[in-house]
């Protein structure tokens, strides 16, 4: 079952043709931005790595809460490599969506993923107005008296929208939530993939129960949200839905 044209391409029967299989894929782009620190100023190695810093709306956004921050007590484990902190910036609403397809009819291949990270111009800008705030955190005295350069972005980076956009496109990487595959929606929605049962829509006996059937990733890590969807929905087949 899939989207009838792909699955033909690859010459496997198609039992239901169901269009939104694959498609919508969503994540939480993460940019990393970085700073050496002073050699007195070393953290905790035994301190949490990675820890929310803020969560936030981004000026001119419609989408409320739509960016977060993680802090970084250290940016890499390399010998050689400077000592330093870092921020995350996320975008926790993305408006680009990718998809998911298969490269062959071998189980065993990793299939064809395109985060299409950024692909929308308002994804885009959110994550640079973000980055300049956050580089503008430098000169706070707090963290002036800890840092001695900022590694990334380089002030060359910042210096107009295009040089930044190329930072960003060469730097981003998942937020390691990817999610939102087979969307739970309404049968009248060809791109549906089940309904609020999980059940596959136009197949009997069948249930997606993970992150693929969020219609929206959420605005968190979707580690809870994932286990609501399965303890709700083993309720709904024990009680016979």
């Amino acid at each position: 079952m899939g989207p009838k044209d792909h699955l033909d391409e690859f010459g496997i029967n198609c039992i239901l043709d169901s269009p939104g299989v694959g498609q919508n894929l969503s994540d939480h782009p993460l940019t990393p931005i970085k700073w050496a620190t002073k050699p007195e100023s070393e953290t905790d190695p035994n301190f949490p790595w990675g820890q929310v810093m803020l969560r936030y709306t981004a000026d001119g956004s419609e989408l409320e809460n739509d960016m977060i921050v993680y802090m970084y007590s250290k940016i890499t484990t390399a010998k050689g490599e400077p000592n330093g902190i870092g921020m995350g910036l996320g975008l926790n609403l993305a408006l680009s969506k990718g998809e998911v397809k298969l490269n062959s009819t071998n189980h065993t291949e990793p299939p064809y993923l395109d985060f299409n990270m950024l692909d929308e111009e308002e994804d885009m800008r959110r994550c640079r107005d973000g980055i300049r705030m956050l580089v503008n955190l430098e000169n706070n005295p707090s963290m002036k008296k800890i840092i001695v350069r900022r590694i990334q972005p380089s002030d060359s980076d910042l210096e107009s929208d295009e040089t930044l956009d190329l930072w960003i496109r060469k730097n981003v990487g998942t937020g390691h939530h990817v999610s939102c595959t087979a969307k739970m929606g309404p049968n009248s929605d060809p791109m549906a993939v089940v309904d609020q049962y999980g059940k596959v829509h136009g197949i009997s006996g069948l249930r997606v129960v993970d992150a693929s059937i969020m219609p929206e990733c959420v605005r968190a890590n979707i580690n809870v949200t994932t286990m609501a969807i399965g303890e709700r929905i083993s309720d709904f087949i024990k009680n016979g839905n």
